[in-house]
C-alpha cells in the first residue's frame, strides 16, 4: 500500500495579479464612481464591452511587444479563432464604433471602466490585471476635442482627491517626432516605434538610458536586455538636442512651443504638430485650465503604436513610499491621445478619435502609498456583540434596526467570547460596538461603545485601573435610542468630529 501523500499546491497568486479586499477595494470603487460622475457631467455616455476580443481586432498595437500573441493573454476558441483578453478599453471601442457606426450619434462620446490585462513584466504599482476608466470622443478632428479631454482629465484628478499641485497633465504631439524621423530618413515603422518607446522612458532612464535604446540596446538592472532602435547617430543627436530644447518645466505652454520651434528640423509634419498644440493651448486657456495643471512637454510620446497626434500623460507629484517607508515613484497615473487610424483598420476609412484613460488601480495604489485614500478613509460596519444563544432574537432585532436605518451593521457570528469579539470589531475598523448583555436586555437598555473615541482616549491613559473605571467612549442608553446614538457616532467618524 502506497504511503505517498498527495502533493499540495502552494497558496500563491501569480505575479502582477493582486488580491484586493476591504478598504482598498472600496477606495478603488469610489475612484471609479467619482471619475465616472465627471465623465457623465461632461456629456459622455457609458459603454461596456466584453473582456475578450478577437486577436486580429486587437491588432499589433500592444505595449512592449512585436507580435499579437505577446503582451496579451490569448486562447484559441473551439472554432480555431484566437481570442485575447483586452489590453485596454480603446481597441474594443474602435471595434464597437466600426461595427455600429451608422446607428451611433456623431461624434460618439462614451466612457467605460473595467479590468484590462497585459502580459508584461510587473513592477511597483504596475499590474498584469488592473482597472481603467476611459472617456473618448470618436468622430471629431477638432483640436478642441483634445483640449476638452485634457480639461476633463484635470477635473477627474480633482474628483479623485488630488489638489491642483499634486498632479500635472503633460501634453505633446507624436507628429513632432514624425517630423524628426522624416528629416533623418528613418522610414521603417518598426524602427520608429522602437525609438518612440525608448523616448517614452526618458523621465525614468534619463538621456543615457534612452540613448542606449536608440542605439544597439540596453541591459537593465534585472539583467533583461532590451533591443534598441539602431537609429543613425545623427538622428539620435538631433533627438537629444530636441529633448533638451524644452527641458525647462517653468516655461508656459506657449513658450515651450516657441522653444521647440527654435530647435528646428521638424519639417512640415512637425510644424503642423506645433499648430495643433497651439490650438489646444488656446482652447485650454478659454476653459481656464491653468499652466500648472497642463504643461506642454515634447518628451511625452506614449508607448502604444496607435497614437497619431496629440498625446497626454497625467503624472502624480505626491511623495509616495512603500510599506517599509522607502520612497517609490509612481509617475504616470493616466494618459491618452489622438488615434485617427484605429477605426480605419476595420472600415478602411479614417475616423478621427481622441481619449484619456485613468489607471484606477495604479492611482489607488499611489494614493495609498502617499498616505491618502487607504484603509483610514474607509470604515467597517458597526458590530453587534453576541453573548448567548438564548438572546439571539435581541441581537438580530438590533442589527436589523441599524441596517433598516441605512447604517452598515454586522452581527458577530463566530463563537468567541466578548474580549475576542471586541478585538474583532477593532480589526474590522468598526466605528462602534453594540452590547446587549442580560442586564441591558432586562433593563430595556443597550451599551454602545464608541470605538473611535476609545482609541483616541486610550492613547492618553497610562493607568490601567483608571481606564477600567472611566470606560472611555462607552455609553448606556435606552433601547429606543440605539439607532440615533449609533448614527451620531458614525456621522461623527465620517466628518472627523
Amino acid at each position: 500500500m502506497s504511503t505517498d501523500t498527495p502533493s499540495r499546491p502552494e497558496a500563491r497568486n501569480p505575479r502582477g495579479f493582486a488580491d484586493r479586499r476591504g478598504a482598498d477595494l472600496i477606495a478603488e470603487r469610489r475612484l471609479v464612481a467619482r471619475v465616472s460622475e465627471v465623465y457623465e457631467r461632461w456629456g459622455f455616455e457609458p459603454l461596456e464591452t466584453g473582456a475578450f476580443e478577437y486577436a486580429d481586432a486587437l491588432g499589433k498595437f500592444l505595449p512592449d511587444a512585436d507580435r499579437p500573441n505577446e503582451g496579451v493573454f490569448a486562447l484559441q476558441d473551439d472554432d480555431d479563432q484566437w481570442m485575447a483578453l483586452r489590453y485596454d478599453l480603446t481597441a474594443p471601442l474602435a471595434r464597437f464604433a466600426a461595427q455600429g457606426w451608422e446607428t451611433l450619434p456623431k461624434p460618439f462620446r462614451r466612457y467605460a471602466f473595467g479590468p484590462v490585462w497585459r502580459n508584461e513584466k510587473p513592477g511597483p504599482g504596475r499590474f498584469r490585471e488592473f482597472v481603467q476608466c476611459d472617456a473618448d470622443t470618436v468622430g471629431s478632428d477638432r483640436p478642441e476635442a483634445d483640449a476638452e479631454i485634457i480639461a476633463m482629465a484635470c477635473e477627474g484628478l480633482r474628483a479623485a482627491g488630488l489638489d491642483a499641485d499634486q498632479a500635472v497633465v503633460r501634453v505633446s504631439n507624436r507628429k513632432l517626432f514624425d517630423g524628426l524621423f522624416d528629416a533623418g530618413g528613418v522610414t521603417d515603422p518598426r524602427q520608429r516605434l522602437t525609438a518612440l518607446r525608448a523616448i517614452d522612458k526618458f523621465d525614468r532612464l534619463g538621456w543615457e538610458g534612452v540613448s542606449a535604446l536608440l542605439g544597439e540596446g540596453r541591459l537593465d538592472e534585472s539583467g533583461d536586455y532590451t533591443k534598441g532602435a539602431n537609429l543613425p547617430l545623427g538622428v539620435a543627436t538631433t533627438i537629444e538636442a530636441f529633448l533638451a530644447s524644452a527641458g525647462d518645466a517653468g516655461l508656459s505652454r506657449a513658450a515651450t512651443l516657441e522653444a521647440v520651434a527654435r530647435a528646428g528640423g521638424l519639417g512640415a509634419t512637425g510644424e503642423a504638430a506645433l499648430e495643433e498644440l497651439a490650438a489646444i493651448d488656446r482652447a485650454l486657456n478659454s476653459m481656464k485650465v491653468s499652466e500648472g495643471a497642463v504643461r506642454f512637454d515634447p518628451t511625452i510620446v506614449r508607448g502604444l503604436e496607435y497614437y497619431t497626434g496629440a498625446v497626454f500623460e497625467a503624472e502624480l507629484l505626491l511623495d509616495t513610499t512603500d510599506d517599509k517607508g522607502r520612497a517609490v515613484r509612481f509617475g504616470s497615473i493616466g494618459g491618452g491621445g489622438r488615434y485617427d487610424d484605429l477605426v480605419a483598420r476595420f472600415t478602411g476609412e479614417r475616423l478621427p478619435a481622441t481619449g484619456f484613460s485613468f489607471g484606477v488601480s495604479r492611482l489607488a495604489s499611489a494614493l495609498k502609498a502617499a498616505g491618502r485614500g487607504g484603509a483610514e478613509s474607509v470604515r467597517g460596519p458597526v458590530v453587534v456583540i453576541v453573548f448567548s444563544d438564548a438572546d439571539m432574537q435581541h441581537y438580530l432585532d438590533a442589527v436589523s434596526e441599524l441596517r433598516n436605518a441605512g447604517i452598515a451593521a454586522e452581527l458577530y457570528l463566530g463563537r468567541a467570547g466578548m474580549k475576542a469579539q471586541m478585538k474583532y470589531a477593532d480589526r474590522r475598523g468598526a466605528p462602534a460596538a453594540v452590547i446587549l448583555g442580560g442586564d441591558e436586555i432586562a433593563a430595556g437598555q443597550v451599551t454602545v461603545k464608541d470605538l473611535d473615541a476609545g482609541r483616541a482616549l486610550a492613547a492618553g491613559v497610562t493607568d490601567n485601573e483608571a481606564w477600567k473605571s472611566e470606560r472611555p467612549g462607552q455609553r448606556v442608553v435606552t433601547r429606543g435610542e440605539l439607532v440615533a446614538t449609533v448614527r451620531a457616532i458614525v456621522e461623527g467618524a465620517r466628518t472627523g468630529s
